[in-house]
């Protein structure tokens, strides 16, 4: 995600990067996505009950 999408997710929800739940740098998903510790991703998910829903992980060491 962008800086100012970041931003814009902690302020909507009042949370800091310490309150997001993390993921760690040698999972298989984070290696594929060559994300980088610091970073944030959005995962998208679809329900049959509640659509399509995001949620998002802070990556680290």
């Amino acid at each position: 995600m962008l800086k100012e999408e970041i931003d814009q997710l902690l302020s909507k929800y009042n949370i800091s990067l310490k309150d997001l739940p993390k993921i760690k740098l040698n999972d298989p998903a984070v290696k594929l996505l060559d994300a980088k510790e610091g970073d944030v991703l959005e995962i998208k998910r679809k329900s049959k009950t509640a659509g399509e829903y995001n949620y998002y992980r802070f990556v680290v060491k």
